[in-house]
């Protein structure tokens, strides 16, 4: 079935979209990873705050083409809950992946002489240290193992669906108008950055980190970015997936339902059914 042109540009938009997450935030985690000291060393908000505009100024680019999901994990959440097509599941996580990937060539493009430098400096390789890894890709931190990580990245991006749902629920009064809604994302990325970043990178997202590991891959770190050390890779992908299930479940679960403007909806709805008899 050949593919039609809105779908083509709603695949561009969602690629478009990582690419401008990826470009500007692993940007800022080479500012943060590669110099010493560090413009970030003793203002880690800085570094959310950026992958948090950076998400703002994607859903302000594209928005309104595909509705920037630019995460898989909203993607499936959304498939599942709120009526988007299953089968633009698939072909959707391609082009956020591929954005990834993309965002990525150019970061190195940009960093790579400070890459190699830092890796000199530090007595490091690619492929047998990940130096400089962490400019691309997320990994466990301190203490943290790629179990703990797992169910750290559901709860997370639960958060994130959890809060995406209720920003965009047609219903809510309390939400923001559509033109700060994207600002109001882009400071709920910022803030679980700042709450837990440290514990794995934040990924709560799938393509955010697949795409610049399989750039990373070939662009030689080998083994370190896939299947990287403790098998790591398939953590940021499956988690977020679930996180996104679980937080979108929430909020349609607990929360749409006993929104007031959801039942008076639902309330005239019954009420032009009962009525449809005596009309004909």
């Amino acid at each position: 079935m050949p593919i039609s042109k809105a779908t083509v540009g709603e695949l561009i938009s969602e690629c478009l979209a990582v690419f401008i997450i990826i470009t500007l935030g692993c940007s800022v985690a080479g500012m943060y990873v590669l110099y010493d000291p560090s413009p970030y060393a003793n203002a880690y908000w800085g570094v959310c705050i950026a992958w948090g505009m950076a998400v703002t100024i994607a859903i302000y680019v594209t928005g309104a083409v595909s509705g920037t999901h630019a995460n898989p994990a909203v993607t499936l959440a959304l498939a599942i809950y709120r009526g988007f097509p299953m089968r633009k599941v698939l072909p959707y996580s391609a082009a956020q992946i591929l954005g990834g990937f993309l965002g990525a060539a150019v970061v190195y493009v940009l960093f790579s002489p400070v890459i190699d430098q830092y890796n000199v400096l530090h007595h490091l390789s690619r492929a047998a240290d990940g130096g400089a890894a962490g400019v691309f890709f997320t990994h466990p931190g301190l203490a943290i193992t790629p179990i703990h990580a797992f169910f750290d990245e559901i709860i997370l991006t639960g958060l994130l669906v959890l809060g995406i749902f209720a920003v965009t629920e047609e219903f809510n009064t309390m939400a923001p108008t559509a033109n700060s809604g994207a600002l109001i994302i882009g400071l709920l990325v910022a803030t679980i950055g700042a709450s837990a970043g440290y514990l794995e990178s934040w990924a709560i997202n799938p393509a955010r980190d697949f795409g610049p590991r399989l750039f990373a891959y070939f662009a030689g770190w080998g083994a370190a970015a896939l299947p990287s050390p403790g098998n790591y890779w398939w953590v940021p992908i499956a988690g977020p997936l679930i996180g996104g299930i679980v937080g979108g479940g929430l909020y349609q679960c607990l929360i749409r339902p006993f929104l007031p403007a959801h039942i008076a909806h639902r309330s005239r709805d019954v009420a032009a059914v009962l009525e449809e008899p005596a009309r004909k």
